[in-house]
């Protein structure tokens, strides 16, 4: 057994354990060799590196929310509002972190992008399987968003499972309907596979649960932390599109993409709609 030290003033009681007989526990948990060599970079230009990593960075933040999502619908299926909200206020916390991640990118121009865009190819961020997962928890379906991932069979399962489960919204009004308000069958029992459209009877409802927050104190909470999750989306959105148009203006996006057009168009949309519009009439 090796009883070499680095710091030959690290003898005492308070030495770390340094001498393993394989990899190091910390690499065993966290996988640091594989994250720290996914990088393969495809270009000369130095600017790659930060793009090909805050991408990545990004990915993994979709998976922690993509988690967080998941176990918050878990919870309102199961009538455990408190574990829900804990779950989406974590959330909170991580699309912030996500949202920073636009950071070393937003400044690029489209000279430095340019550089390197080639090497993209038809890669495009709207063919991230995570980042999709996100958009369905959300209510944004759409089927023709699997085709991208018809030679992933895993990928495209779990897609297509994603696709017709409820999501975070759709378990928030099953559970105001189960608290004895009047949210249409026609909202509770609709095609799952479809895009959430907003309904002005599910405006009402949350009109009056906002109309009396003593009374429905529980449920004001979940609302106001689903309209900071759709507020932080929608961040997330608009700091995509600024920092689309600085590197590379109005033209065709990767992968065919119609870029800055097709962000601005969602930029523009609220997640979870009657949370927004039902204030008007509190």
């Amino acid at each position: 057994m090796s009883t070499f030290h680095p710091d030959p003033e690290a003898t005492g009681a308070d030495t770390p354990h340094l001498d393993f007989a394989g990899t190091t526990p910390y690499e065993d948990y966290v996988q640091a060799d594989v994250l720290t060599h996914l990088q393969h970079l495809r270009s000369d230009d130095p600017g790659e590196m930060v793009f090909l990593v805050t991408t990545q960075v990004m990915e993994l933040w979709f998976t922690v929310i993509v988690h967080e999502w998941e176990t918050a619908t878990h919870a309102l299926r199961e009538d455990r509002v408190p574990a829900a909200r804990d779950a989406l206020k974590r959330s909170l916390r991580e699309l912030e972190a996500l949202n920073a991640s636009w950071k070393p990118l937003a400044g690029l121009t489209p000279a430095q992008f340019n550089s390197y865009r080639g090497s993209l190819g038809e890669g495009s961020g709207f063919q991230s399987a995570m980042y999709r997962r996100m958009e369905f928890l959300l209510g944004d379906k759409s089927a023709s968003m699997l085709v991208p991932h018809r030679g992933a069979p895993r990928v495209h399962a779990e897609l297509e499972k994603a696709l017709h489960e409820p999501g975070l919204y759709d378990e928030a009004l099953a559970l105001l309907a189960r608290r004895g308000y009047p949210v249409p069958r026609s909202v509770l029992d609709r095609d799952l596979s479809q895009k959430y459209e907003p309904s002005p009877a599910v405006e009402a409802v949350w009109a009056e649960i906002y109309a009396d927050p003593d009374q429905n104190a529980e449920l004001v909470r979940l609302g106001e932390v689903l309209t900071d999750v759709g507020e932080l989306v929608w961040r997330w959105r608009n700091d995509h599109l600024t920092a689309t148009r600085r590197a590379m203006g109005s033209k065709t996006g990767t992968g065919g993409s119609a870029g800055v057009a097709w962000l601005e168009k969602r930029a523009t949309k609220s997640v979870f709609p009657e949370l927004w519009t039902a204030r008007s009439h509190v």
